[in-house]
């Protein structure tokens, strides 16, 4: 099992940035896939953007974010990060970081349920 702690979230203006970080720690060299969602009130968790381990894998975005955020892992620091540029109101909301199953690469998990871990969320406020 591996366990994930996020960071990194506030307040920000629009057009602002912030970077999110999520810790794994455990057994995470099998972990190929992780990705960051965002959860708002009265809504399902919906991904973000996932990246993979795999050179083949390449990475996702939401259609939403393209061009604003960056998804990047540094897996020697078991870390994975979300550097979001350019905010808009509609990108507030509460932020996981989720670990897909071992040894499965991303092109494998398609939705939050195929992500069995998670983390405790980090809140993101965009002010317009």
């Amino acid at each position: 099992q591996v366990q994930l702690v996020e960071s990194g979230g506030g307040s920000v203006q629009a057009g602002g940035s912030l970077r999110l970080s999520c810790a794994a720690s455990g057994y995470t060299a099998n972990r190929r896939c992780m990705g960051w969602f965002r959860q708002t009130p009265g809504n399902e968790r919906e991904v973000v953007a996932r990246i993979s381990t795999l050179d083949d894998d390449p990475i996702y975005y939401a259609d939403s974010v393209k061009g604003r955020f960056i998804i990047s892992r540094d897996n020697a620091e078991g870390t994975v990060y979300l550097q979001m540029n350019n905010l808009k109101p509609e990108d507030g909301g509460m932020y996981y970081c989720a670990a897909a199953p071992p040894w499965h690469a991303c092109h494998f998990v398609s939705s939050p349920a195929d992500f069995p871990d998670w983390g405790q969320g980090t809140q993101v406020t965009v002010s317009s």
